[in-house]
């Protein structure tokens, strides 16, 4: 469960400019990604779990970087 703060932390911290957004930041918004694809396969109640706004202006960043 800590390790998933810290991703956590290192997105936020990435959003608000506390931390230069850099591989970190990138590879913990895939891991996190992947954890809430998991949940979203449960159903139920995780099924409309997502990022906001934010992550995702930030996670398509990501997209252009591994693809340049």
């Amino acid at each position: 469960m800590e390790a998933a703060s810290n991703y956590c932390r290192i997105v936020s911290e990435s959003l608000t400019g506390e931390r230069e957004v850099d591989e970190r930041t990138f590879a913990s918004i895939a891991i996190l990604t992947e954890r809430l694809e998991r949940l979203k396969r449960l159903g139920g109640l995780f099924a409309d779990i997502g990022f906001s706004t934010n992550v995702k202006k930030l996670k398509s960043r990501a997209d252009v970087v591994l693809v340049s």
